[in-house]
């Protein structure tokens, strides 16, 4: 499958490296999505933090607290993760988010690793 948009995420990437190095792994998720913010600022990258996400049901829509931790350009969901080891659940977590979104792109990123890219995975909405 194509990849949409690779500038915008290796421009995400590199914003997440960069915090990863100077970071490391072993703190909250709430300071990675704070420094990462900083990050996208500092390189001019549009982004919102913690957007709310109804549930579509039928014909209603559903306030159920979800929130995605940041949409950059209106185009790519990140999800940050600072854990042990990505699991199922988180994957399911983004995909969800994915469906339920117009989003195209999710990037799901795990800062508790040694090496950041092999805490990243990405994923297509291909509705």
């Amino acid at each position: 499958m194509k990849i949409k948009n690779p500038e915008l995420t290796k421009k995400i990437i590199g914003a997440c490296i960069d915090v990863h190095k100077e970071l490391g792994p072993g703190l909250l998720e709430s300071a990675y999505e704070q420094c990462l913010c900083y990050e996208l600022s500092k390189r001019g990258i549009d982004f919102k933090t913690q957007v709310s996400l109804p549930v579509k049901y039928k014909e209603v829509s559903i306030d159920c607290s979800y929130r995605l931790d940041i949409v950059v350009e209106s185009e790519v969901i990140l999800e940050l993760k600072s854990v042990e080891r990505l699991s199922r659940l988180h994957e399911a977590q983004i995909i969800s988010y994915l469906k339920l979104s117009k989003y195209e792109i999710g990037l799901l990123i795990n800062f508790n690793v040694r090496i950041l890219k092999d805490g990243i995975k990405r994923f297509i909405n291909d509705r």
